[in-house]
Protein backbone atom coordinates (compact mmCIF):
# COMPACT_ATOMS: atom_id res chain seq x y z
CA UNK A 1 0.00 0.00 0.00
CA UNK A 2 1.32 3.41 -0.90
CA UNK A 3 2.30 5.83 1.81
CA UNK A 4 2.32 9.55 1.18
CA UNK A 5 5.68 11.30 1.23
CA UNK A 6 5.91 13.46 4.33
CA UNK A 7 9.03 15.50 3.69
CA UNK A 8 8.54 19.16 2.86
CA UNK A 9 9.62 20.29 -0.58
CA UNK A 10 10.16 23.66 -2.21
CA UNK A 11 7.71 24.86 -4.85
CA UNK A 12 10.29 24.18 -7.60
CA UNK A 13 10.88 20.60 -6.43
CA UNK A 14 7.15 19.93 -6.30
CA UNK A 15 6.86 20.68 -10.01
CA UNK A 16 7.05 17.42 -11.93
CA UNK A 17 5.56 15.67 -14.99
CA UNK A 18 2.67 18.13 -15.30
CA UNK A 19 4.98 21.15 -15.50
CA UNK A 20 7.34 19.49 -18.00
CA UNK A 21 4.38 18.30 -20.11
CA UNK A 22 2.87 21.78 -20.23
CA UNK A 23 6.18 23.37 -21.19
CA UNK A 24 6.91 20.79 -23.90
CA UNK A 25 3.55 21.58 -25.50
CA UNK A 26 5.06 24.89 -26.67
CA UNK A 27 7.58 23.23 -28.98
CA UNK A 28 8.99 25.01 -32.07
CA UNK A 29 6.15 23.70 -34.25
CA UNK A 30 3.65 25.07 -31.73
CA UNK A 31 5.49 28.38 -31.68
CA UNK A 32 5.23 28.50 -35.48
CA UNK A 33 1.47 27.88 -35.29
CA UNK A 34 0.85 30.51 -32.62
CA UNK A 35 3.05 33.03 -34.44
CA UNK A 36 1.16 32.52 -37.70
CA UNK A 37 -2.17 32.91 -35.88
CA UNK A 38 -1.02 36.21 -34.38
CA UNK A 39 0.34 37.46 -37.70
CA UNK A 40 -2.78 36.48 -39.65
CA UNK A 41 -5.51 37.55 -37.21
CA UNK A 42 -3.80 39.86 -34.74
CA UNK A 43 -5.40 39.46 -31.31
CA UNK A 44 -8.40 37.72 -32.91
CA UNK A 45 -7.63 34.30 -31.39
CA UNK A 46 -5.77 35.25 -28.23
CA UNK A 47 -8.94 34.46 -26.24
CA UNK A 48 -8.36 30.77 -26.97
CA UNK A 49 -5.79 30.59 -24.16
CA UNK A 50 -8.64 30.87 -21.62
CA UNK A 51 -10.65 28.19 -23.44
CA UNK A 52 -7.77 25.74 -23.87
CA UNK A 53 -6.53 25.77 -20.27
CA UNK A 54 -9.41 23.82 -18.63
CA UNK A 55 -9.56 21.44 -21.62
CA UNK A 56 -5.84 20.71 -21.34
CA UNK A 57 -6.05 20.27 -17.57
CA UNK A 58 -8.99 17.86 -17.83
CA UNK A 59 -7.25 15.53 -20.30
CA UNK A 60 -3.80 15.61 -18.73
CA UNK A 61 -5.24 15.11 -15.24
CA UNK A 62 -7.07 12.01 -16.44
CA UNK A 63 -4.06 10.39 -18.08
CA UNK A 64 -1.84 11.25 -15.12
CA UNK A 65 -4.39 9.75 -12.72
CA UNK A 66 -4.64 6.61 -14.86
CA UNK A 67 -0.84 6.26 -14.77
CA UNK A 68 -0.70 6.75 -11.01
CA UNK A 69 -3.57 4.41 -10.15
CA UNK A 70 -2.69 1.57 -12.55
CA UNK A 71 1.07 1.87 -12.24
CA UNK A 72 1.32 1.77 -16.05
CA UNK A 73 1.40 4.15 -18.98
CA UNK A 74 -1.73 4.85 -21.01
CA UNK A 75 -0.61 2.60 -23.90
CA UNK A 76 -0.19 -0.40 -21.60
CA UNK A 77 -3.62 0.21 -20.08
CA UNK A 78 -5.25 0.40 -23.53
CA UNK A 79 -3.51 -2.79 -24.65
CA UNK A 80 -4.65 -4.64 -21.53
CA UNK A 81 -8.30 -3.60 -21.74
CA UNK A 82 -9.08 -3.20 -25.45
CA UNK A 83 -8.64 -4.93 -28.82
CA UNK A 84 -5.08 -5.21 -30.14
CA UNK A 85 -5.83 -3.30 -33.35
CA UNK A 86 -6.71 -0.21 -31.29
CA UNK A 87 -3.28 0.04 -29.69
CA UNK A 88 -1.42 -0.93 -32.88
CA UNK A 89 -3.21 1.74 -34.91
CA UNK A 90 -2.54 4.32 -32.20
CA UNK A 91 1.14 3.42 -31.99
CA UNK A 92 1.67 3.63 -35.76
CA UNK A 93 -0.04 7.01 -36.03
CA UNK A 94 1.73 8.53 -33.02
CA UNK A 95 5.11 7.25 -34.25
CA UNK A 96 4.59 8.87 -37.66
CA UNK A 97 3.21 12.12 -36.24
CA UNK A 98 5.94 12.43 -33.61
CA UNK A 99 8.76 11.68 -36.06
CA UNK A 100 7.52 14.33 -38.49
CA UNK A 101 7.17 16.78 -35.61
CA UNK A 102 10.72 16.00 -34.47
CA UNK A 103 11.97 16.77 -37.97
CA UNK A 104 10.20 20.11 -38.07
CA UNK A 105 11.52 21.00 -34.61
CA UNK A 106 15.10 20.14 -35.57
CA UNK A 107 14.78 22.37 -38.62
CA UNK A 108 13.48 25.27 -36.53
CA UNK A 109 16.26 24.91 -33.95
CA UNK A 110 19.04 24.70 -36.54
CA UNK A 111 17.60 27.65 -38.49
CA UNK A 112 17.41 29.75 -35.33
CA UNK A 113 20.98 28.91 -34.33
CA UNK A 114 22.12 29.70 -37.85
CA UNK A 115 20.55 33.16 -37.51
CA UNK A 116 22.60 33.75 -34.36
CA UNK A 117 25.82 32.32 -35.86
CA UNK A 118 25.39 32.62 -39.67
CA UNK A 119 28.99 31.59 -40.39
CA UNK A 120 28.21 28.02 -39.27
CA UNK A 121 26.11 25.88 -41.70
CA UNK A 122 22.60 24.67 -40.87
CA UNK A 123 23.65 21.01 -41.12
CA UNK A 124 26.29 21.38 -38.40
CA UNK A 125 23.76 22.69 -35.88
CA UNK A 126 21.21 20.02 -36.82
CA UNK A 127 23.75 17.24 -36.20
CA UNK A 128 25.03 18.80 -32.95
CA UNK A 129 21.50 19.08 -31.55
CA UNK A 130 20.76 15.48 -32.55
CA UNK A 131 23.84 14.11 -30.81
CA UNK A 132 23.25 16.23 -27.70
CA UNK A 133 19.64 15.14 -27.30
CA UNK A 134 20.39 11.43 -27.86
CA UNK A 135 23.29 11.46 -25.37
CA UNK A 136 21.21 13.17 -22.68
CA UNK A 137 18.17 10.97 -23.22
CA UNK A 138 19.97 7.63 -23.40
CA UNK A 139 22.87 7.99 -21.01
CA UNK A 140 21.62 10.32 -18.26
CA UNK A 141 19.59 8.92 -15.33
CA UNK A 142 15.88 9.78 -15.17
CA UNK A 143 16.25 11.85 -11.98
CA UNK A 144 18.97 14.00 -13.52
CA UNK A 145 17.25 14.21 -16.89
CA UNK A 146 13.95 15.33 -15.35
CA UNK A 147 15.81 18.18 -13.65
CA UNK A 148 17.41 19.20 -16.96
CA UNK A 149 13.99 19.26 -18.66
CA UNK A 150 12.57 21.44 -15.88
CA UNK A 151 15.37 23.98 -16.29
CA UNK A 152 14.94 23.95 -20.08
CA UNK A 153 11.28 24.82 -19.54
CA UNK A 154 12.42 28.18 -18.18
CA UNK A 155 13.62 29.10 -21.68
CA UNK A 156 9.96 29.75 -22.47
CA UNK A 157 10.11 32.90 -20.34
CA UNK A 158 11.98 34.41 -23.29
CA UNK A 159 8.57 34.87 -24.95
CA UNK A 160 7.26 36.77 -21.94
CA UNK A 161 10.30 39.04 -22.21
CA UNK A 162 9.73 39.48 -25.95
CA UNK A 163 6.09 40.45 -25.38
CA UNK A 164 7.13 43.01 -22.76
CA UNK A 165 9.56 44.53 -25.28
CA UNK A 166 7.10 44.86 -28.18
CA UNK A 167 3.78 45.61 -26.44
CA UNK A 168 2.43 49.11 -26.54
CA UNK A 169 -1.15 48.68 -25.31
CA UNK A 170 -1.97 46.09 -22.65
CA UNK A 171 -5.55 47.33 -22.61
CA UNK A 172 -6.06 46.10 -26.17
CA UNK A 173 -4.61 42.68 -25.35
CA UNK A 174 -6.73 42.35 -22.21
CA UNK A 175 -9.92 43.27 -24.05
CA UNK A 176 -9.34 40.69 -26.80
CA UNK A 177 -8.40 38.05 -24.26
CA UNK A 178 -11.64 38.45 -22.31
CA UNK A 179 -13.96 39.12 -25.26
CA UNK A 180 -13.96 36.25 -27.83
CA UNK A 181 -13.73 37.28 -31.45
CA UNK A 182 -14.94 34.88 -34.16
CA UNK A 183 -14.98 35.04 -37.95
CA UNK A 184 -16.99 32.49 -39.92
CA UNK A 185 -14.36 31.93 -42.59
CA UNK A 186 -12.37 28.95 -43.78
CA UNK A 187 -9.05 30.58 -42.81
CA UNK A 188 -10.14 31.53 -39.30
CA UNK A 189 -11.62 28.11 -38.49
CA UNK A 190 -8.57 26.28 -39.90
CA UNK A 191 -6.31 28.45 -37.76
CA UNK A 192 -8.46 27.71 -34.72
CA UNK A 193 -8.25 24.01 -35.55
CA UNK A 194 -4.46 24.27 -35.82
CA UNK A 195 -4.26 25.92 -32.39
CA UNK A 196 -6.34 23.14 -30.86
CA UNK A 197 -4.37 20.39 -32.63
CA UNK A 198 -1.08 21.90 -31.51
CA UNK A 199 -2.27 22.35 -27.93
CA UNK A 200 -3.99 19.02 -27.22
CA UNK A 201 -1.82 16.27 -28.73
CA UNK A 202 -1.61 12.49 -28.13
CA UNK A 203 2.11 12.52 -27.38
CA UNK A 204 1.38 14.59 -24.26
CA UNK A 205 -1.07 11.92 -23.04
CA UNK A 206 1.54 9.19 -23.40
CA UNK A 207 4.35 11.27 -21.90
CA UNK A 208 2.61 12.42 -18.72
CA UNK A 209 1.04 9.07 -17.88
CA UNK A 210 4.42 7.38 -18.21
CA UNK A 211 6.31 10.09 -16.33
CA UNK A 212 3.98 9.67 -13.36
CA UNK A 213 5.07 6.02 -13.41
CA UNK A 214 8.74 7.05 -13.74
CA UNK A 215 8.34 9.34 -10.71
CA UNK A 216 7.08 6.43 -8.64
CA UNK A 217 9.87 4.14 -9.81
CA UNK A 218 12.40 6.83 -8.87
CA UNK A 219 11.26 6.57 -5.23
CA UNK A 220 11.53 2.79 -5.13
CA UNK A 221 8.18 1.51 -6.43
CA UNK A 222 9.79 -0.75 -9.01
CA UNK A 223 6.95 -3.28 -9.39
CA UNK A 224 3.42 -2.70 -10.69
CA UNK A 225 2.03 -4.12 -7.43
CA UNK A 226 3.80 -1.40 -5.44
CA UNK A 227 2.66 1.33 -7.84
CA UNK A 228 -1.02 0.40 -8.04
CA UNK A 229 -3.38 2.74 -6.29
CA UNK A 230 -2.79 6.31 -5.18
CA UNK A 231 -3.25 8.28 -1.99
CA UNK A 232 -5.41 11.39 -1.79
CA UNK A 233 -2.30 13.48 -1.16
CA UNK A 234 -0.62 12.13 -4.29
CA UNK A 235 -3.67 12.88 -6.45
CA UNK A 236 -3.86 16.42 -5.06
CA UNK A 237 -0.14 16.93 -5.75
CA UNK A 238 -0.54 15.71 -9.32
CA UNK A 239 -3.55 17.95 -9.95
CA UNK A 240 -1.72 21.05 -8.72
CA UNK A 241 1.31 20.17 -10.83
CA UNK A 242 -0.87 19.61 -13.91
CA UNK A 243 -2.83 22.83 -13.44
CA UNK A 244 0.39 24.83 -13.08
CA UNK A 245 1.99 23.13 -16.08
CA UNK A 246 -0.99 23.73 -18.37
CA UNK A 247 -1.33 27.33 -17.12
CA UNK A 248 2.36 27.89 -17.89
CA UNK A 249 1.81 26.46 -21.38
CA UNK A 250 -1.09 28.82 -22.09
CA UNK A 251 0.67 31.88 -20.65
CA UNK A 252 3.48 31.29 -23.13
CA UNK A 253 0.96 30.76 -25.95
CA UNK A 254 -0.58 34.11 -24.95
CA UNK A 255 2.85 35.75 -25.16
CA UNK A 256 3.66 34.29 -28.59
CA UNK A 257 0.32 35.29 -30.16
CA UNK A 258 0.59 38.71 -28.52
CA UNK A 259 4.12 39.25 -29.83
CA UNK A 260 3.13 38.29 -33.39
CA UNK A 261 0.02 40.48 -33.28
CA UNK A 262 1.96 43.49 -31.95
CA UNK A 263 4.72 43.24 -34.51
CA UNK A 264 3.79 41.35 -37.67
CA UNK A 265 0.03 41.93 -37.91
CA UNK A 266 0.27 45.64 -37.05
CA UNK A 267 2.99 46.09 -39.67
CA UNK A 268 1.14 44.31 -42.46
CA UNK A 269 3.06 41.03 -42.29
CA UNK A 270 0.30 38.42 -42.37
CA UNK A 271 2.15 35.27 -43.36
CA UNK A 272 4.98 33.70 -41.32
CA UNK A 273 6.33 30.46 -42.79
CA UNK A 274 8.56 29.30 -39.94
CA UNK A 275 9.86 30.18 -36.49
CA UNK A 276 13.23 31.18 -37.96
CA UNK A 277 11.48 33.53 -40.38
CA UNK A 278 9.58 34.99 -37.44
CA UNK A 279 12.79 35.61 -35.49
CA UNK A 280 14.41 37.21 -38.55
CA UNK A 281 11.40 39.40 -39.32
CA UNK A 282 11.23 40.52 -35.70
CA UNK A 283 14.62 42.28 -35.80
CA UNK A 284 13.75 45.30 -38.00
CA UNK A 285 10.43 45.71 -36.17
CA UNK A 286 11.47 45.26 -32.52
CA UNK A 287 15.25 45.27 -32.53
CA UNK A 288 18.10 42.75 -32.45
CA UNK A 289 17.59 41.91 -28.76
CA UNK A 290 13.95 40.86 -29.26
CA UNK A 291 14.95 38.75 -32.27
CA UNK A 292 17.75 37.10 -30.30
CA UNK A 293 15.50 36.31 -27.33
CA UNK A 294 12.87 34.81 -29.67
CA UNK A 295 15.53 32.59 -31.29
CA UNK A 296 16.90 31.42 -27.94
CA UNK A 297 13.37 30.43 -26.94
CA UNK A 298 13.03 28.27 -30.07
CA UNK A 299 16.28 26.46 -29.30
CA UNK A 300 15.41 25.90 -25.64
CA UNK A 301 11.93 24.60 -26.38
CA UNK A 302 13.28 22.27 -29.05
CA UNK A 303 15.77 20.77 -26.59
CA UNK A 304 12.83 20.22 -24.24
CA UNK A 305 10.21 18.99 -26.73
CA UNK A 306 12.17 16.63 -29.00
CA UNK A 307 13.05 14.22 -26.14
CA UNK A 308 9.39 14.26 -25.06
CA UNK A 309 8.25 13.48 -28.62
CA UNK A 310 10.73 10.64 -29.14
CA UNK A 311 10.24 9.18 -25.65
CA UNK A 312 6.45 9.21 -25.90
CA UNK A 313 6.70 7.29 -29.20
CA UNK A 314 9.07 4.82 -27.53
CA UNK A 315 6.75 4.36 -24.54
CA UNK A 316 3.77 3.68 -26.80
CA UNK A 317 5.70 1.30 -29.06
CA UNK A 318 7.36 -0.60 -26.19
CA UNK A 319 4.14 -1.01 -24.21
CA UNK A 320 2.28 -2.21 -27.30
CA UNK A 321 4.84 -4.95 -27.92
CA UNK A 322 5.61 -5.70 -24.25
CA UNK A 323 9.21 -4.53 -24.44
CA UNK A 324 11.14 -3.35 -21.41
CA UNK A 325 10.80 0.41 -21.27
CA UNK A 326 11.50 3.47 -19.18
CA UNK A 327 14.00 6.30 -18.94
CA UNK A 328 15.03 4.90 -15.57
CA UNK A 329 16.45 1.81 -17.32
CA UNK A 330 19.96 1.55 -18.72
CA UNK A 331 20.51 1.14 -22.47
CA UNK A 332 21.59 -2.49 -22.02
CA UNK A 333 18.27 -3.29 -20.29
CA UNK A 334 15.90 -1.65 -22.78
CA UNK A 335 17.36 -1.92 -26.29
CA UNK A 336 13.96 -1.69 -28.01
CA UNK A 337 12.84 1.36 -26.06
CA UNK A 338 16.02 3.33 -26.71
CA UNK A 339 16.10 1.97 -30.25
CA UNK A 340 12.76 3.65 -31.01
CA UNK A 341 14.03 6.89 -29.45
CA UNK A 342 17.15 6.77 -31.62
CA UNK A 343 15.36 5.85 -34.86
CA UNK A 344 12.62 8.45 -34.42
CA UNK A 345 15.22 11.14 -33.66
CA UNK A 346 17.48 10.22 -36.61
CA UNK A 347 14.59 9.93 -39.09
CA UNK A 348 13.36 13.29 -37.83
CA UNK A 349 16.79 14.74 -38.56
CA UNK A 350 16.83 13.22 -42.07
CA UNK A 351 13.46 14.81 -42.92
CA UNK A 352 15.35 18.09 -43.16
CA UNK A 353 17.58 16.75 -45.95
CA UNK A 354 15.22 14.88 -48.26
CA UNK A 355 13.34 17.82 -49.72
CA UNK A 356 10.20 17.72 -47.55
CA UNK A 357 8.85 21.20 -46.90
CA UNK A 358 8.98 21.71 -43.09
CA UNK A 359 5.72 23.65 -43.07
CA UNK A 360 3.94 20.89 -45.00
CA UNK A 361 5.48 18.43 -42.53
CA UNK A 362 3.95 20.39 -39.64
CA UNK A 363 0.55 20.38 -41.35
CA UNK A 364 0.82 16.61 -41.82
CA UNK A 365 1.75 16.12 -38.16
CA UNK A 366 -1.17 18.30 -37.06
CA UNK A 367 -3.62 16.35 -39.23
CA UNK A 368 -2.34 13.01 -37.91
CA UNK A 369 -2.57 14.26 -34.34
CA UNK A 370 -6.07 15.50 -35.07
CA UNK A 371 -7.13 12.08 -36.36
CA UNK A 372 -5.67 10.24 -33.36
CA UNK A 373 -6.87 12.58 -30.60
CA UNK A 374 -10.70 12.14 -30.58
CA UNK A 375 -10.79 8.31 -30.54
CA UNK A 376 -7.99 8.25 -27.97
CA UNK A 377 -9.87 10.75 -25.80
CA UNK A 378 -12.93 8.49 -25.99
CA UNK A 379 -10.83 5.55 -24.76
CA UNK A 380 -9.26 7.67 -21.99
CA UNK A 381 -12.72 8.71 -20.80
CA UNK A 382 -13.85 5.10 -20.81
CA UNK A 383 -10.81 3.97 -18.80
CA UNK A 384 -11.10 6.89 -16.37
CA UNK A 385 -14.74 5.93 -15.69
CA UNK A 386 -14.03 2.21 -15.25
CA UNK A 387 -14.38 1.45 -11.55
CA UNK A 388 -12.66 -1.90 -12.00
CA UNK A 389 -9.54 -0.13 -13.26
CA UNK A 390 -9.69 3.15 -11.33
CA UNK A 391 -11.50 2.20 -8.13
CA UNK A 392 -12.31 5.21 -5.96
CA UNK A 393 -10.29 7.43 -8.29
CA UNK A 394 -12.60 7.13 -11.29
CA UNK A 395 -13.89 10.30 -12.95
CA UNK A 396 -16.23 12.64 -11.15
CA UNK A 397 -18.91 14.81 -12.78
CA UNK A 398 -16.61 17.78 -13.45
CA UNK A 399 -13.89 15.60 -15.01
CA UNK A 400 -16.46 13.95 -17.28
CA UNK A 401 -18.05 17.25 -18.27
CA UNK A 402 -14.71 18.80 -19.24
CA UNK A 403 -13.51 15.59 -20.88
CA UNK A 404 -16.65 15.28 -23.03
CA UNK A 405 -16.40 18.96 -24.03
CA UNK A 406 -12.81 18.37 -25.11
CA UNK A 407 -13.79 15.25 -27.07
CA UNK A 408 -16.63 17.03 -28.88
CA UNK A 409 -14.48 20.07 -29.62
CA UNK A 410 -11.55 18.06 -31.03
CA UNK A 411 -13.84 15.79 -33.07
CA UNK A 412 -15.62 18.83 -34.55
CA UNK A 413 -12.27 20.33 -35.53
CA UNK A 414 -11.19 17.13 -37.29
CA UNK A 415 -14.45 17.18 -39.30
CA UNK A 416 -13.80 20.82 -40.17
CA UNK A 417 -10.26 20.06 -41.35
CA UNK A 418 -11.56 17.71 -44.02
CA UNK A 419 -14.73 19.59 -44.98
CA UNK A 420 -13.14 23.04 -45.23
CA UNK A 421 -10.19 21.91 -47.32
CA UNK A 422 -12.40 20.44 -50.04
Amino acid sequence: MKKPKKEKQSFWKKLGPGFITGASDDDPSGIATYTQVGAQFGFGQIWTVLLMWPLMVSVQEMVARIGMVTGQGISAVIKKNYAKWVIYLFVILILIANTVNIGADFGAMADSMHLILPQIPFVVFAIIFTILILVLEIFISYKTYAKILKWLALSLFSYLLTLLIVTGSWQEILFNTLVPHFIFSKEFILALTAVLGTTISPYLFVWQSNEEVEEEISIGRTSIFKRKGATKEEIVRMRKDTMIGMAFSQIITFCIIGTAANTFFKNGIFDIGSTAQAAQALEPLAGRFASLIFSIGIIGTGLLAIPVLSASAAYAFSEAFSWKEGLYKKLRDAHGFYGVITIATLVGLLINFIGINPIKALVLAAVLNGIVTPPLLAIILKVANNKKIMGQHKNGKLANALGICTLVFTAACVVLIFTLQK
